[in-house]
């Protein structure tokens, strides 16, 4: 928990950095990188949070890992980052960059989960209700598919879930016929 809001006060102070200086496109490109490495690499996670390992040597793995994948701005900042013993934190800032990027730029990120693939007409459904509930014109839908859900749809939208499929429903159905309160009358 200590380490997302310290991510969350790095990735506040790269944004605005990034701001200032013009280049929070590569900035974000960079911050996408790094989210998509910290996912795809386990070793390069415990490695981060280990004590063990010396600081410098982490700064060096990084460098081998991100030195002209990255901005300067961004290696420098991974520097600042080793230097004050704050590389663990790297492990969800990329996460905490993209969700105060999206508000920033005024976007909202959905998910969407349905039996059968959406059709056009249904995902403009969708970017409809998520506008309505957050009152924010772009959004930006991912969407998976899970037959188990049999129909309907399950809605996130940050915290929020709307349920709306046939599995929850034939579930809500089953614990109310087995909470059955008839008593027959002899």
């Amino acid at each position: 928990m200590a380490d997302q809001r310290v991510a969350a006060r790095y990735a506040k102070s790269l944004l605005d950095l990034g701001k200032d200086m013009g280049t929070l496109d590569s900035v974000k490109e960079d911050m996408d990188l790094l989210s998509k490495t910290m996912a795809e690499s386990r070793e390069l996670r415990l490695l981060l949070r280990n004590p063990i390992v010396k600081h410098d040597k982490k700064l060096a793995i990084l460098n081998a890992i991100f030195k002209g994948k990255v901005s300067d701005m961004t290696m420098r900042f991974f520097t600042i980052l080793t230097e004050k013993n704050r590389e663990a934190a790297l492990e969800s800032m990329g996460t905490e960059f993209q969700v105060q990027y999206n508000a920033m730029q005024g976007i909202q990120m959905a998910e969407v989960t349905s039996a059968t693939p959406l059709t056009a007409a249904s995902r403009a459904e969708m970017e409809k209700l998520v506008t309505q509930q957050t009152g924010l014109t772009e959004v930006k839908l991912t969407e998976k598919v899970d037959p188990s859900l049999i129909g309907g749809f399950i809605l996130r939208v940050g915290d929020n879930q709307i349920d709306d499929s046939v599995r929850t429903g034939l579930r809500k159905m089953r614990i109310s016929l087995q909470e059955n309160s008839y008593q027959q009358k002899v």
